[in-house]
């Protein structure tokens, strides 16, 4: 690797408010935000939207959709066309 063209690579903690979730790993993204993790540092702190703790994928609480009752709805509606 060249040296001084990459991006500096340092732990950074990830934070989605919306779960009360946080993740401390490494990263190459920025943050003039800051939060003192447990073991008493200070990390650059990125909030995310959502998370592995709330996204109904892996949390299992995901909608059931009623999708045969749309197809039904469907061709009730336009089966005369």
């Amino acid at each position: 690797m060249k040296n001084g063209i990459h991006p500096d690579y340092r732990p950074v903690v990830f934070r989605d408010r919306g779960a009360d979730f946080a993740i401390l790993t490494r990263s190459t993204a920025t943050s003039t935000n800051t939060v003192e993790w447990e073991d008493g540092r200070t990390y650059p702190v990125i909030d995310v939207e959502i998370s592995a703790a709330s996204h109904p994928f892996y949390t299992g609480k995901g909608r059931v959709i009623d999708t045969a009752g749309r197809v039904e709805r469907f061709r009730r509606r336009y089966a005369g066309s």
